[in-house]
């Protein structure tokens, strides 16, 4: 019974690092449609921002440094939904209803980000800087001195080689010095150092319930009364359930519907930077983080039905949970003790490991929406039609 209540805490605790990982998916995917292949990227931008925030207090007293997780989360919070608002407002707009082309655009757009971090340096970040100012002042300046569409055209076309050309030769010059020349972070990963008061764990009988895990299952909590609040109790909330139910309709009403748009994957975007906060204290933190994530949030996602938050709390611990006393054993150990079980007993030996327990939750998953392809809570009304 002991060894039950152990694997029902830890799949407790993994279904909530998936939910935390999902919950900014099943925003983005269920309330607009979006299939944002970068998630997992933004997870990442996230952990690295926990890490450089952790650099930051390294020169604090202790007393001080233990705090620096408080700062990080915000931290981590912002850097993810403004890299999310960029991408909205840089390539998801021109993309929206068309599915195919979105799911390609974002899967390129989180291989750059792989790459960017991997090389990003001083001399990259000031090229890149240099080549924003260039030319968004300078298509800003075309935009209030001429009209016509065909001459914005032009000037576009002449302004983003040069200005691309002359980030590209300032890189260049810039990696020469070796100060600025040398990664931020390379390919290698870096390590996230818990809080002190997050070490160690809570007894609890013969195991110990360990601090980060508890705090992780709170975070989350806080996460999902945040989010629903925000979705059901505020002005953009409401706003953001209007343009779900009826985009034509909330425009017709004055509803800014592309404010809302950029607000909405920020926000996703922005769980997901917390998310990466809460992954970077379970492990070490490298350019791939994001992709050992990615298709577990979408299951969670899709399982629990697009756009409703109770399906994506329920799928999350159902498959945190499965998964764990699959992988670990555990069943395969409660079935050998009981006598009415004992012939599953190979089967759960077979899966008890965490590469195969994730193929079986695969199957599961696709036994299940073959009875409920909608999910465990299907969307209903205008919704069902999107």
């Amino acid at each position: 019974m002991l060894q039950l209540l152990e694997g029902l805490f830890n799949g407790i605790s993994i279904g909530s690092v998936l939910l935390i990982a999902a919950l900014g998916l099943a925003i983005v995917f269920g309330l607009m449609g979006v299939i944002n292949l970068a998630h997992g990227e933004l997870m990442m931008l996230g952990a690295y921002s926990t890490f450089v925030v952790q650099e930051g207090f390294q020169a604090l007293p202790e007393p001080l440094f233990n705090l620096y997780i408080l700062f990080a989360l915000p931290v981590a919070f912002l850097v993810a939904a403004l890299a999310g608002l960029l991408l909205e407002r840089g390539v998801i707009r021109f993309l929206y209803g068309r599915p195919l082309e979105t799911l390609l655009a974002t899967w390129g757009v989180s291989l750059i980000l792989q790459q960017l971090v991997r090389s990003v340096s001083w001399s990259l970040a000031l090229a890149i800087v240099g080549f924003c100012a260039l030319f968004f002042g300078a298509m800003q300046l075309v935009k209030h001195s001429v009209d016509g569409e065909r001459i914005l055209k032009l000037a576009t076309a002449i302004i983003l080689p040069l200005s691309l050309g002359i980030a590209i030769a300032t890189a260049i010059l810039l990696a020469k010095i070796p100060v600025l020349g040398k990664a931020w972070f390379s390919a290698r990963n870096v390590d996230v150092t818990a809080p002190a008061w997050l070490r160690g764990g809570l007894p609890l009988g013969s195991f110990q319930v360990p601090y980060i895990r508890l705090f992780i299952i709170l975070l989350t909590i806080i996460c999902l009364l945040v989010t629903y609040w925000f979705l059901q109790y505020s002005r953009w909330g409401l706003r953001i359930r209007s343009v779900t139910q009826n985009r034509s309709m909330s425009a017709c009403l004055g509803i800014p519907t592309a404010r809302v748009d950029a607000l909405t994957f920020a926000l996703g975007s922005g769980l997901a930077g917390i998310a990466g906060c809460a992954i970077s204290l379970l492990g070490s933190v490298g350019p791939n983080t994001g992709q050992n994530y990615i298709v577990d949030t979408f299951m969670v996602v899709v399982v629990g039905g697009v756009g409703n938050l109770l399906g994506t709390i329920l799928a999350a611990l159902a498959i945190g949970i499965i998964n764990y006393l699959i992988g670990s054993g555990t069943l395969a150990l409660l079935s050998s003790s009981v006598t009415a079980l004992k012939p599953l007993t190979d089967i759960f030996t077979f899966f008890a490991t965490t590469s195969m327990a994730k193929v079986m939750i695969f199957a599961l998953i696709i036994a299940f929406l073959q009875v409920k392809p909608a999910g465990i809570f299907p969307p209903k009304g205008r919704a069902a039609e999107l």
